[in-house]
């Protein structure tokens, strides 16, 4: 049972992953969780997606939760208000691109997904990935990965056909060890590796969300459940993590309380419980 949240009346920011974490399996918010952010909402909260997503695509789901909330996106490099206004943005470094995307160009079982300004760049065709964005109508366009293109560029990710967590482990060992602390690699979900500049994190764009409201970390609640989301939890005043949480998360944050699972409103649950 997750403990007592103490001294309740500080917090006022809320920041939520979304697969895995305020998503349900099927990738939509459940009827629970859209009564409980506009219940948030209602009481004077102000909610935050934080998430890997594309800023196109969050929009959409923040349109189906039918409240003003702020959209930190592709892991922090995006940072959008309530309005749509651009409040922060960081670019993958675009002397260091093309070097990225060689280390996996030639692997077939390899798939380069690219964040690029208002698109989607993909290096080969994944049927099941039209699927998966089907309600936000946001699609992939397919690029050459010999001639990538290199400027307004969030994010660089990859994935696996196989969904192989080890493969894509492999590619992380070779970036960190080519490039060292100049990017920022870490995994989203077991089977998506995620590359943005290194100053980019959840966790950055988060205190630069709460510093715009005159608020700080200590004022802000957050939920995850991927290696994308440590900084996100260690850096708020309250971290929750999810129990269905790689296992590398709850090495990286042993202290941090642990919730439910995201097929059970884990998320919706403790904010009803605990902040309201």
């Amino acid at each position: 049972m997750p403990t007592p949240l103490q001294d309740k009346s500080r917090y006022q920011l809320v920041a939520s992953d979304l697969d895995g974490t305020l998503l349900a399996p099927d990738h939509k918010l459940s009827a629970f969780t859209l009564a409980t952010l506009k219940e948030l909402h209602d009481k004077g909260f102000t909610f935050i997606f934080a998430t890997g997503r594309h800023h196109v695509d969050v929009a959409s789901i923040r349109q189906s939760a039918g409240i003003p909330a702020y959209m930190i996106t592709s892991n922090g490099a995006r940072v959008h208000d309530q309005n749509d206004n651009l409040m922060y943005s960081k670019n993958v470094p675009e002397d260091l691109v093309q070097s990225i995307v060689d280390v996996v160009k030639n692997e077939s079982d390899i798939f380069i997904h690219i964040y690029q300004n208002e698109s989607w760049l993909l290096s080969q065709e994944d049927e099941s990935l039209k699927q998966f964005n089907k309600d936000s109508g946001f699609h992939y366009t397919l690029f050459d990965a010999q001639n990538t293109p290199t400027d307004g560029l969030a994010k660089i990710f990859f994935t696996h056909q196989g969904r192989e967590h080890e493969r894509l482990a492999e590619i992380e060992t070779a970036l960190n060890e080519k490039f060292g602390d100049t990017l920022n690699v870490a995994f989203s979900t077991p089977w998506c590796l995620e590359v943005m500049s290194a100053e980019v994190s959840k966790g950055n764009a988060l205190q630069a969300v709460a510093e715009s409201l005159g608020k700080g970390l200590e004022n802000c609640i957050a939920f995850g459940d991927g290696m994308n989301d440590v900084e996100l939890l260690s850096m708020a005043g309250k971290g929750l993590v999810m129990g269905t949480a790689h296992h590398r998360v709850f090495e990286a944050l042993p202290n941090n309380e642990v919730i439910g699972a995201n097929a059970d409103d884990a998320v919706a649950h403790y904010l009803k419980d605990h902040l309201f």
